[in-house]
């Protein structure tokens, strides 16, 4: 692999910086530094998403025809990176990254002329119906029922962790239609106006403050059979390609990097006997350990980029191992970040840390969000398949099972 930028790329990434520092204003880059979750708030979604919209990059992984910029899978990945560096806010995946890759390789002809244009423009905010309360990483055990009446399906049950689910009109789920042989040949992926009757959202508040996720519960909802997603009990097959793009996508070692550069700010602003908590020699330690681990999933990264621009697919292992290490790592750094911050990691900051909020924080401006990042993070091991479900693939593609 050649790892070093061709000029046209190099000159990509120059246009991508000049364009961040024109439109990533302070007050932007204020908010996005502030959001603890893993997709900006909602407000703060919007105003990016229209910046990147009338630019024509807010879909950097869709061709050309659907209205992205066709770029190449190093192009995406400057961008992304660039984006992470910048502390660019993070726009929902469920949307731009899930469901409209999706609805190009498995919608018909109609759903992708109706909701491709809607999703890039952002007039559609979607959010993903997939775990339930007795099916999280056991996805094949779903039970949220969807029967045929006439030309609708009735779907009955509940979805719970729905990122989002509050600010989406538009939500895609999955649903079981047949209880008859295996659990994954009952499965059917459907899309779902929220506006519908009898479709009820509930707030769950995480550990960490934030109104991120919820409860949605089907009481008779009616969902038009047009709206089906591949085919009927074929569901299981739509999921695993989009489970891909979940599991895959982006520029994940950038984000880690740019929290790990923050870790290292504060350590040299934090005192420590007489000097900065640097000069720490377990502290020191930690960091170069984790600098090393983080710089070889860099490359990790590279290598898979690599490929993707000869293969076109990065597969379940790969991407179930990028999902492991920066998962993984950036518990580590937010758990490094907390050390690093000492007493001021105990006081409730979610006041300080709402968009446009102009309540005081407690102690220096770096002790303000390590805390919230810390309890937020605790989720990633778990969300988009948990850590054990990734070794699993990863133990299955080892030995060829």
């Amino acid at each position: 692999m050649d790892i070093a930028l061709a000029p046209a790329d190099r000159a990509f990434r120059d246009e991508v910086r000049a364009f961040l520092d024109e439109k990533l204003t302070p007050d932007l880059r204020a908010d996005s530094q502030k959001q603890a979750g893993v997709f900006a708030d909602a407000s703060l979604n919007r105003r990016w998403h229209k910046i990147l919209y009338e630019k024509g990059w807010v879909a950097p992984s869709w061709p050309k025809e659907h209205g992205g910029p066709g770029w190449s899978e190093v192009q995406r990945y400057i961008f992304w990176s660039e984006c992470a560096e910048a502390d660019a806010p993070v726009l929902p995946a469920m949307g731009l990254q899930m469901c409209g890759p999706v609805l190009m390789g498995c919608g018909t002809e109609a759903q992708k002329d109706y909701f491709l244009p809607r999703i890039l423009s952002g007039e559609h905010y979607w959010c993903q119906g997939y775990s339930e309360p007795g099916s999280g990483s056991d996805l094949a055990s779903l039970q949220c029922r969807a029967e045929r009446d006439g030309d609708h399906y009735v779907v009955n049950g509940s979805k719970i962790w729905t990122t989002h689910a509050h600010f989406a009109n538009w939500m895609f789920l999955l649903v079981r239609t047949s209880s008859e042989g295996k659990p994954q040949a009952g499965i059917t992926f459907l899309l779902l106006d929220m506006a519908t009757p009898g479709l009820s959202v509930k707030p769950i508040i995480s550990l960490s403050g934030e109104h991120e996720v919820n409860q949605c519960f089907f009481d008779n909802v009616r969902i038009p059979l047009a709206n089906r997603v591949g085919e009927e009990n074929g569901g299981w097959k739509v999921a695993k390609y989009l489970l891909e793009f979940e599991r895959g996508g982006g520029a994940a070692s950038a984000r880690v990097r740019a929290l790990f550069n923050r870790v290292k700010e504060i350590a040299g602003k934090e005192a420590f006997e007489g000097g900065a908590l640097l000069r720490d020699p377990s502290f020191a330690r930690k960091l170069a350990s984790l600098d090393c681990e983080l710089t070889a999933m860099e490359w990790t990264e590279r290598r898979i980029v690599s490929e993707l621009s000869t293969r076109g697919s990065i597969g379940d292992a790969s991407a179930s191992s990028l999902k492991l290490a920066s998962s993984e790592m950036l518990q580590r750094v937010t758990e490094l970040a907390i050390e690093a911050i000492g007493h001021y990691a105990a006081p409730d900051q979610r006041d300080a840390l709402t968009p446009g909020a102009n309540a005081p924080g407690v102690g220096p401006e770096w002790a303000l969000t390590p805390t919230a990042r810390y309890l937020n993070a605790r989720a990633w091991t778990i969300f988009g398949g948990s850590s054990e479900v990734q070794r699993n693939i990863l133990a299955r593609a080892a030995l060829g099972l």
